[in-house]
């Protein structure tokens, strides 16, 4: 295959990688909890962040395959997945590295849910939250990609606020899943005169 279409190739399943995981990260956090999003119920959440983790780990899987068959620059299999070693960019590679590692250790547990404990499985799945800033990082800093490009530039800007502004929107305290549950039960069972001393006598 033409060198010229693996390079211009790996630089736009890139850029649409990090485009997909923020869409990822930006879903996962506004539907925490129990509730679904807006008119989407839980369910359909669910399939939808899904569906889209596994279309961003096809376009990422490209970006790496095309990137070291490329041959222009020092790459092997293993830098995907041992950080610093890589002998083109170590430090840049690293970084991608690491959160190869870490999307991987998210893809074993979210495989393998039902036989995890429930905290075992939250606890790995929290490292999406470092392995987006790292992809973010190396798509910035490695040389020879479109990261200094202005067009890039505006798209982790946007890509960063959209992730920004929904943790912000998340950490509100009456957001917080367990008050939106609370919220939840209370609605469908509310307390007769909203004193809980009220309640045998509304029965």
């Amino acid at each position: 295959m033409d060198t010229q279409i693996l390079w211009y190739s790996s630089r736009a399943t890139g850029a649409v990688s990090l485009l997909l995981f923020t869409a990822v990260m930006v879903l996962g956090i506004a539907s925490a909890g129990r509730s679904g999003l807006g008119a989407l119920p839980r369910a359909g959440v669910l399939r939808l962040h899904r569906n889209l983790s596994l279309t961003a780990l096809a376009f990422l899987c490209v970006h790496i395959v095309t990137a070291i068959v490329d041959g222009y620059v020092d790459l092997s299999y293993w830098d995907v997945v041992v950080p610093f070693a890589a002998g083109y960019d170590p430090f840049w590679i690293g970084l991608a590295a690491v959160a190869v590692d870490l999307l991987i250790a998210i893809v074993i547990t979210s495989a393998l849910r039902r036989r995890l404990s429930l905290r075992v499985w939250r606890v790995v799945h929290l490292a999406s939250y470092a392995m987006w800033p790292l992809a973010l990082a190396h798509g910035f800093g490695v040389s020879g990609g479109d990261g200094r490009q202005a067009w890039m530039i505006a798209a982790d800007l946007l890509c960063l606020a959209a992730v920004v502004g929904v943790l912000a929107f998340r950490l509100r305290p009456d957001r917080h899943p367990d008050t939106v549950a609370r919220n939840t039960g209370l609605a469908a069972h509310p307390v007769v005169g909203g004193d809980p001393a009220m309640r045998g006598a509304g029965r």
